[in-house]
């Protein structure tokens, strides 16, 4: 009879964790930045029907970078989480500390059971406060830690270099044009220091924004706002922002992601 092939327990973890970190790799980096009014998330993201970032509930908002079958899971289990929290006790009850408790359970679970692969995917979660010092924004690797970011966090491919980025030019209290900018420059550097152009048909943009009257604090821009905002024009368009509304819980992000 032939003798098991042994892997120590401290091996084994960390090729588990190597390969969630190369899939993470193969998917499209993006940012999630403070401003003056809110959090704004942007990404590339050359797909119109399908999405890296969804509301959750009121004011919080979700960002993934990996395997999209996999995120779009933990996402509708967000959902259904907040939908059921609010409505058993009460609205205010639903916040980004408690759902980015319930995935780190769920990542470390997985990613520690010998039984399934470990999920490759990143996510983050963020919640709008009525003033900026009230914001939360959480990050969540593959093995379910949880990172409590400020100011700027990028997650995916390149995360890292453009982190370095972000933390050296990024500032408290600029408006959403600025941060806007600053996020697709970031995004635009490649490995190698080079910049490349990314046009605005291929970026995904959302906000948390903390001064709409709505309960709901989660809009996307899209179409002309979004290009004026790219020029410097920090006017609201509001006639050219797709509004988050139910069917935000039915889509997903990019596609595989692992482009």
């Amino acid at each position: 009879m032939s003798t098991p092939f042994y892997v120590s327990p401290q091996q084994a973890m960390a090729d588990r964790a190597e390969y969630a970190r190369k899939g993470i790799a193969r998917g499209r980096s993006l940012v999630v930045l403070q401003f003056a009014d809110g959090i704004v998330f942007v990404g590339e993201n050359p797909s119109r029907a399908l999405h890296k970032f969804s509301e959750i509930y009121d004011r919080i908002g979700f960002a993934a970078a990996g395997k999209y079958n996999e995120y779009e899971n933990l996402r509708i289990g967000g959902v259904r989480y907040a939908d059921l929290r609010g409505y058993t006790y009460d609205r205010d009850d639903v916040t980004a500390r408690g759902l980015a408790n319930v995935y780190a359970q769920t990542l470390g679970t997985i990613f520690s059971s010998s039984a399934e692969k470990p999920y490759e995917v990143e996510l983050v979660v963020a919640e709008v406060g009525v003033t900026p010092d009230g914001d939360q924004i959480y990050r969540l690797p593959h093995d379910g830690s949880i990172v409590d970011e400020h100011g700027s966090v990028a997650v995916g491919g390149n995360a890292e270099q453009i982190s370095t980025y972000l933390d050296q030019r990024h500032r408290d209290g600029m408006t959403l044009a600025e941060a806007l900018k600053l996020a697709v420059q970031a995004l635009s550097r490649d490995t190698n220091g080079s910049e490349r152009d990314i046009p605005a048909e291929r970026l995904e943009v959302a906000v948390l924004d903390r001064t709409r009257p709505q309960q709901r604090k989660f809009k996307r821009i899209v179409g002309g706002q979004l290009s004026r905002l790219l020029e410097g024009d920090s006017s609201d368009g509001a006639g050219d922002v797709a509004e988050s509304d139910g069917s935000d819980d039915a889509d997903g992000a990019d596609a595989s992601d692992e482009k």
